[in-house]
């Protein structure tokens, strides 16, 4: 009768069903995204091992709307940028000036670091951008993975394919390899210091690396986020970047 039983068992269903890669993007979309933020954030750049760094406070309202002002370097300070759907302008103090980003301009760094403009444009949730498989389960730092391989749905995305990591306790992406179609790794991107901000997950450290320009790094680290702030529509027009 033992045997019986144990026979049946291991011919049930198992109770814990694969993951999808529908189900995990939407969770990473969930800790991503948001409704209205606020943040202090200090960029440094390193280039040919020479470093710079700058000082910035941004605010968002949902994917399509992105206001920035940068408060150091001294050079620097009062150079603001607007993002509003799929435009992007910057206010340049120094000669008093409104620019608009766009064309081949979008794929040059910002201030010349590893985040494109481009990437500053990405607006649309990547359970929308991409699908894909789950390639296997590894580990990280001693967190548990999933690595999983996405292809773009369309040929608008800044990125064709990209391999991501993402953590299995907090649905947070701590590894990305960027690539053009043709297989050509571009960029690697890593998210940690990990922590829950008024119950979202969320990474206060980012580091971008260019994996076509040999010691070419960006570190990105967030100061401080408040989500659900209140923002006047004022921040996010034209008008914000010239006051």
């Amino acid at each position: 009768m033992r045997n019986f039983i144990l026979a049946c068992l291991l011919v049930l269903p198992s109770v814990a069903q694969a993951v999808t890669v529908d189900e995990v993007l939407a969770k990473v979309d969930s800790n991503l995204t948001y409704d209205t933020r606020e943040s202090s954030l200090t960029m440094t750049v390193v280039k040919s091992g020479r470093t710079k760094t700058y000082k910035m406070h941004s605010y968002g309202r949902g994917q399509e709307e992105m206001a920035m002002e940068y408060l150091e370097p001294a050079r620097d300070k009062g150079t603001k940028m607007l993002k509003k759907t799929d435009e992007l302008w910057m206010w340049l103090p120094s000669v008093e000036k409104t620019q608009k980003i766009s064309g081949h301009m979008l794929r040059q760094g910002l201030m010349g670091s590893d985040m494109s403009y481009e990437d500053l444009m990405e607006s649309s949730r990547w359970r929308d951008m991409y699908g894909g498989t789950v390639a296997g389960e590894e580990t990280i730092d001693g967190h548990k993975v999933w690595k999983i391989d996405l292809t773009a749905k369309d040929t608008t995305v800044s990125y064709p394919k990209r391999v991501i990591w993402v953590d299995q306790s907090n649905y947070i992406p701590v590894k990305q390899e960027l690539y053009a179609l043709s297989g050509m790794l571009l960029k690697s991107w890593t998210m940690t210091d990990v922590r829950l901000i008024e119950g979202k997950e969320f990474p206060m450290k980012m580091v971008i690396t260019d994996k076509l320009q040999a010691g070419s790094t960006t570190e990105i680290t967030f100061d401080s986020v408040t989500f659900k702030v209140a923002l006047q529509d004022e921040v996010f027009s034209t008008r914000w970047l010239e006051r």
